[in-house]
């Protein structure tokens, strides 16, 4: 019991910590040190099972910055942008809640970080609000709706990190979302979005507009386009064809292709920089996370969380969506909490009967759930996006929430029908 209470304790001071603006690198590994003590564990164990969380982990980060090449590719040479306009050109005025949440979705799916996918659509998002008067509370919703519907099937870190701890195919953990994420995505836009209540008056300002020249500068559709979909082929290779072909080399190889596609040679190191220091950040992350993600291991808490669900299978089926949510929730972060869930309780959900491929799908489906507290910096990132206060964005956090919690269940009902 003491150990379990030392996790649960662990993690609460990680929570406080960060939510008093502590570094939460050094709040992850002070409360996994006080969590392991308080549980009973001495202190060369409690540094053992850290180091041991942190190794579970490491082939994933390597991979995750890997994926940087891809991403800053992205980012740099205007393929994010390109792609984004072009879908909300597309569909127009009359959909444009529909092409705002598409965008960010797409952008997400081929490994753009959401918060990245929403401050990259969000300038043409003002420009449509300011010319139609579209409250920002809507928008911004709509943008993130779609980012978390993207999420669940992309090559980012949080997808990554949960099929390295369950030991399943990258590709494999990312189709299986699809059909709950497309799904997702319409009741986003055609039942979520309506609930949002409309605020009174506001006007958003255009200082954050795209320039005319940056239009004109960005690389076609299909140019930018390319290195996602080379990533993508070369990852459905394995489940089509039998061909592993590990992320380490796709999605390298990915961003190598949309250089070449898009032509901007020059803008090859900015690139890479700027991948690598995005990359770098979540690497640095995921080792506190791996850290404590150790200490819940060596606990009693999975125990204790599978004995209050009970024995069932639908019961225990529950532990991987739950886990996510629960340390989503500890650390407002989905890559954080898919990597301290998939860490911490990948050995129970397997032992449950929940096959690898579900086990992290499900775990990273319920990551999205309370990833956008206050106490993370994807709250505060997208809220800036669109220049909203802390007041207003608060608001959109139940909503924010229901996105989460609307997937999950689709990718429960998906499990359940061909699991």
């Amino acid at each position: 019991m003491w150990s379990a209470v030392g996790a649960v304790v662990g993690l609460l001071l990680a929570i406080v910590l960060i939510i008093r603006k502590f570094s939460p690198v050094y709040s992850l590994l002070l409360g996994a040190v006080v969590g392991g003590l308080l549980g009973g564990m001495g202190l060369d164990a409690t540094v053992a099972n850290m180091i041991s969380g942190v190794k579970d982990i490491t082939p994933a980060i390597v991979r995750i910055i890997a994926a940087g090449v891809l991403s800053g590719v992205l980012i740099k040479t205007g393929a994010a942008a390109s792609i984004s306009q072009t879908i909300i050109e597309r569909l127009g005025h009359r959909h444009v809640f529909l092409a705002l949440a598409l965008s960010t979705m797409l952008l997400t799916a081929v490994g753009v970080f959401i918060d990245v996918a929403v401050i990259t659509v969000a300038p043409i998002a003002i420009i449509i609000a300011e010319r139609m008067g579209i409250p920002k509370a809507r928008l911004l919703l709509a943008m993130i709706g779609g980012g978390k519907c993207g999420n669940i099937i992309s090559p980012n870190p949080n997808t990554i990190i949960a099929a390295e701890n369950f030991n399943a195919p990258l590709s494999s953990v990312m189709l299986v979302n699809v059909v709950p994420a497309v799904i997702g995505l319409i009741l986003v836009v055609y039942l979520i979005l309506p609930l949002l209540p409309l605020p009174k008056g506001g006007q958003m300002n255009s200082q954050m507009n795209f320039s005319s020249a940056e239009k004109q500068n960005l690389p076609s559709f299909w140019a930018s386009i390319s290195a996602p979909l080379v990533v993508i082929v070369l990852l459905m290779l394995r489940p089509v064809a039998g061909i592993a072909i590990d992320p380490l080399i796709a999605l390298p190889v990915g961003g190598v292709v949309g250089i070449i596609a898009t032509r901007r040679w020059k803008s090859t190191a900015e690139s890479i920089s700027y991948g690598l220091e995005k990359m770098s950040v979540v690497a640095v992350l995921l080792v506190s996370t791996g850290a404590i993600a150790g200490i819940v291991k060596a606990s009693s808490l999975t125990d204790y969380l599978i004995s209050w669900l009970g024995q069932g299978e639908s019961a225990r089926m529950l532990l991987a969506p739950l886990s996510g949510t629960i340390m989503s929730a500890a650390t407002a972060s989905t890559t954080a909490g898919a990597t301290i869930a998939s860490a911490s309780f990948s050995e129970a959900i397997l032992a449950a009967g929940v096959p690898a491929i579900w086990g992290a799908a499900l775990v990273n489906v319920g990551a999205t759930v309370l990833d956008h507290l206050p106490h993370g910096s994807f709250f505060h990132a997208t809220g800036g996006s669109v220049e909203m206060g802390i007041k207003e964005r608060l608001r959109l956090i139940p909503f924010e929430s229901m996105v989460g919690v609307v997937l999950t269940i689709l990718s429960i009902a998906m499990y359940a029908i061909v699991g």
